[in-house]
């Protein structure tokens, strides 16, 4: 018997696209079981946008800039540089933003 098929290049380009799907929800559905993090995808397109990560995190928070350095000690003129882009925190201050926005530093950078 041939193990050959024939199908329409439309087709096969449905069945690819519905593989891919599939492929997608299967992950969602493995990182969710695991207890993966969820973003709003409002706050997810600001950080592929281009958005400095530590203002969308902190806006997603309900977080003033002032509230985030009362809460991580970080000092607020400083995270206002960081979120304009006019300074790089050091390693222990995304550590202390991070830890106040209970994130881990990887989600900042």
């Amino acid at each position: 018997m041939n193990e050959m098929v024939t199908i329409p290049r439309e087709e096969y380009a449905r069945l690819q696209q519905a593989a891919e799907d599939l492929a997608d929800l299967q992950a969602y559905d493995r990182a969710m079981a695991e207890g993966g993090e969820s973003v709003p995808a409002e706050y997810v397109n600001r950080i592929l946008d281009g958005e400095n990560p530590v203002r969308v995190y902190r806006a997603m928070c309900g977080m003033t800039a002032a509230a985030l350095a009362d809460a991580s000690g970080v000092n607020r003129v400083q995270i206002t540089q960081i979120e304009t882009g006019k300074r790089i925190g050091t390693v222990e201050t995304m550590r202390k933003l991070a830890e106040a926005l209970a994130l881990s530093v990887d989600d900042l950078i």
